[in-house]
């Protein structure tokens, strides 16, 4: 006759026939199998013979049903020998017992890998755990006052501390905290220790140690101890039997299914929990008393600072890194800008530029084009940081390829759009304006998308090089958005002023707009020469902004007809 066999958790050594055709088990006294645990559902699972064949299937449990370490969705045919993980209750089916006599020894049953995972325990157990002790570290050591023999305590701290030594990587220090422990209390038979993420709040187990291998199995950690030891900033001893008046020396508490167990805060230098330790035994008639959990108290303490320092340790290794990265990534992006100003005879040209953070998502450019003419691109990707720089460093090679492409700056602009449109960048688009410059005819054109409009100083006066009526929409917005291009003569004098919002929108410590009226009054103030005209105009945006942090990308390219190419 098939059985199941209780090998770990309560009712340990237990043998349950299964002679019917079907069986539930459940934590209520009415199921076919009782099993004795706070985390198994009323109802938990279901066994059905079915052609002399057996299935198991979950019954909707709040903790699940695990065969052989992975949790089953649907009905599922068992095999001999398999193990079935009910929270801390392990069974394992033997279809034939007769034949299969060394069952009963934990050594032969097949183990699995260690693992470990947070389990919610039903509602209406919250307080099937008996909380024998209590000990407030709310503030951290300096509010223990031990009663626990001091030699005791001095060992295990020395002891954790040798074992610690120059462990510095997180990784390192939480297997030697427990593996100090273990060592600490030789009755422990496993410990864990939980911490709560920093990005997403949970609460996740980050190191296991097990003392005897027939307990190697998925370790269920109790949701409701752990967050209760969190919140209330105490150390606590569930169960603790041993030290309870109603039992004697002489008397076996066997019967009483009731593992023991301490759970200690972890408490950082703010006052902060960051986890806990938890360490449990399943050794009935040694189980943990208060001086033990005083000494697991003042070890989670230095537990805690240790934690504390390697979290800070790989935060600071992380740093570092990602400065490097950025480092590198700010070289890449640099080397697509230009390192030199164009050498073309009768122009000058200045250009700035200067991102907010490591990396910017402005972008201008110098691009030589059939017939000496050269194009002079300047754009702003939406966002900052790494996306930005990224979609910056794909435009500049879409520009090239639309401009070598398409027949005029309009078309080449409106393919570039199409270009973007179709990559999909979700929320993502650019401002760009894109002036050819033909010194041959001493012609410019221009067109707009989106971008700032463009100063052009002209005939004596300073104009919007395109108006109003001719911008047109960003990159990225329409897919068959039409792009109109200006042209305009230059004579010797004139000179062209181009830019991104990081210019325009700076702001002082007032939180005032440097604006376009202040920068269309600085691109009249006459300057010998293009580089002086562009310094002048970067200074006066200086000067505006003070010691306000500078809080986007500035970018400024100017070029001039000078008076001696005329």
């Amino acid at each position: 006759m098939a059985e199941l066999r209780t090998v770990e958790g309560p009712n340990a050594g237990g043998v349950f026939a299964l002679d019917r055709e079907s069986a539930v088990l459940g934590r209520l006294p009415g199921c076919d199998i009782v099993l004795d645990s706070g985390s198994v559902s009323r109802e938990h699972a279901r066994i059905q013979r079915v052609d002399n064949k057996f299935y198991i299937e979950d019954l909707q449990s709040r903790n699940g049903t695990y065969i052989n370490g992975s949790q089953i969705r649907e009905r599922h045919l068992l095999n001999d020998r398999d193990r079935i993980t009910l929270c801390d209750v392990v069974m394992v089916f033997n279809d034939d017992p007769a034949n299969n006599k060394t069952v009963g020894s934990r050594g032969t049953v097949p183990l699995l890998e260690t693992t470990a995972m947070m389990v919610d325990d039903d509602e209406s157990d919250g307080n099937n755990s008996t909380v024998m002790t209590r000990l407030d570290i709310s503030s951290g050591s300096s509010s223990l006052r031990l009663e626990v023999n001091p030699h005791a305590k001095l060992k295990a701290l020395m002891e954790i501390s040798r074992n610690l030594g120059r462990a510095v990587a997180l990784n390192d220090v939480l297997p030697k905290v427990l593996d100090s422990l273990l060592m600490i209390f030789p009755q422990a038979d496993r410990g864990v220790m939980v911490l709560r993420d920093a990005t997403t709040g949970k609460l996740i187990p980050k190191a296991l140690k097990h003392r005897r291998p027939e307990l190697l199995d998925t370790v269920r950690i109790s949701r409701t101890i752990v967050q209760g030891v969190m919140a209330s900033k105490e150390a606590i001893l569930s169960a603790d039997a041993s030290s309870d008046a109603r039992f004697n020396a002489s008397e076996s508490i066997v019967d009483f299914h009731i593992r023991s167990v301490m759970c200690a805060p972890l408490i950082d230098s703010q006052g902060a929990v960051t986890g806990v330790i938890q360490i449990d035994t399943f050794d009935q008639r040694n189980r943990f008393s208060r001086d033990d959990l005083e000494v697991l108290a003042s070890v989670a303490c230095q537990a805690a600072i240790a934690v504390e320092n390697a979290e800070l340790h790989e935060m600071a290794i992380r740093d570092q890194k990602r400065s490097r990265e950025l480092e590198v990534a700010h070289a890449v992006l640099r080397g697509f800008l230009p390192s030199s100003s164009p050498r073309i005879k009768g122009y000058d040209f200045f250009h700035f530029y200067e991102p907010a953070n490591e990396l910017g998502g402005d972008y201008y450019d110098y691009i030589p084009l059939p017939g000496r003419r050269l194009a002079i691109v300047v754009a702003d990707v939406s966002g900052k940081g790494i996306p930005a720089s990224l979609l910056m460093a794909r435009l500049s090679a879409d520009v090239r390829y639309c401009l070598a492409s398409e027949p005029s700056p309009a078309e080449a602009v409106a393919q570039l759009n199409r270009v973007f449109f179709s990559a999909n960048w979700e929320d993502r688009f650019v401002t760009l304006v894109l002036a050819v410059l033909d010194p041959l005819r001493h012609e410019l054109t221009l067109v707009d998308a989106g971008h700032p409009p463009a100063y052009l100083q002209h005939a004596g006066k300073v104009i919007q090089a395109v108006d109003e009526a001719n911008s047109r929409l960003p990159l990225g917005v329409m897919e068959n958005a039409e792009y109109v291009q200006v042209s305009h003569s230059l004579d010797a004098g004139d000179r062209l002023v181009l830019y991104t919002d990081g210019i325009s929108e700076a702001m002082n410590e007032k939180n005032e707009l440097y604006g376009l009226q202040r920068l269309h009054e600085q691109t009249t103030v006459p300057c010998p020469g293009v580089a002086a005209y562009g310094q002048s105009i970067l200074g006066n945006v200086k000067e505006f902004v003070g010691k306000q942090a500078q809080s986007d990308d500035m970018c400024l390219v100017c070029l001039g007809r000078e008076k001696q190419g005329g």
